[in-house]
């Protein structure tokens, strides 16, 4: 294997290290992002009927805004949502948005997100982020980013003799994950706006980051520091 080839395996291989994390205004990455010390926010779903009844409610308010806001601002894209619960034992707590066959837009949770959730802002914030990369149309815009970073990689290793094949699919994983960072900021501040005009609280829900791992500012890494999106959700919600 060329050292090319031997590089590209290298970026591919920090870019599919990152942990899985659950994951408007053009989003100023140059913003300061130091935040005040967390507060312990208190458990106030503490039975998994408390938490069905809080999606429940969640779904009923945030899907019809959801909805309206990606009516308005976008064209020819489905706006019909369906959330979804994967209650399967032993999965990690997640959420994320998907496409079914047709184009419709797919929201899942996990139970254990949905256990895992403290109060009704937070499943709300995460719904609201997720529909936010819909609207966005940050699948589209992911394989673009892919499909891109196949043709650079691969008319790079045929020019020095290298494996195109290999370096097409490097490619594509690099360059899926190019601008996720920006993306996830993107449907941070978005998604701030629609917790907020279903009625919930975008800067409480959000506090959620608070307790999951931080990703850093890693090369290649999907996620940016928890601290710079807990800043874009303050600073959106300040401004509605």
């Amino acid at each position: 294997m060329s050292r090319f080839l031997v590089a590209l395996t290298a970026l591919a291989f920090v870019a599919a290290c990152d942990d899985v994390i659950v994951t408007s205004a053009p989003t100023d990455t140059s913003a300061p992002t130091t935040v005040a010390a967390p507060t312990e926010v208190p458990d106030e779903l503490r039975t998994r009927q408390q938490s069905a009844r809080a999606f429940a409610e969640v779904v009923q308010r945030v899907e019809p805004v959801a909805e309206r806001e990606c009516r308005a601002r976008t064209r020819n894209v489905n706006c019909d949502f369906k959330i979804l619960v994967d209650d399967r034992a032993g999965v990690p707590a997640n959420a994320f948005q998907t496409l079914d066959d047709d184009g419709r837009p797919i929201i899942v949770f996990t139970q254990s997100l949905i256990d895992d959730a403290r109060n009704v802002d937070e499943l709300a914030f995460v719904m609201g982020h997720e529909a936010a990369h819909h609207v966005r149309g940050h699948i589209a815009r992911q394989r673009e980013n892919a499909a891109a970073g196949a043709v650079i990689f691969g008319g790079l290793a045929t020019a020095i003799g290298g494996d195109p094949q290999a370096a097409q699919r490097i490619g594509a994983q690099v360059g899926a994950r190019t601008y996720s960072k920006d993306f996830e900021l993107e449907a941070d501040a978005l998604g701030t706006i629609l917790t907020a005009r279903a009625g919930y609280d975008p800067v409480r829900g959000s506090q959620f980051f608070n307790r999951i791992p931080d990703p850093g500012d890693r090369f290649l890494g999907t996620h940016p520091p928890n601290a710079q999106r807990l800043e874009i959700v303050r600073r959106t919600a300040a401004a509605l």
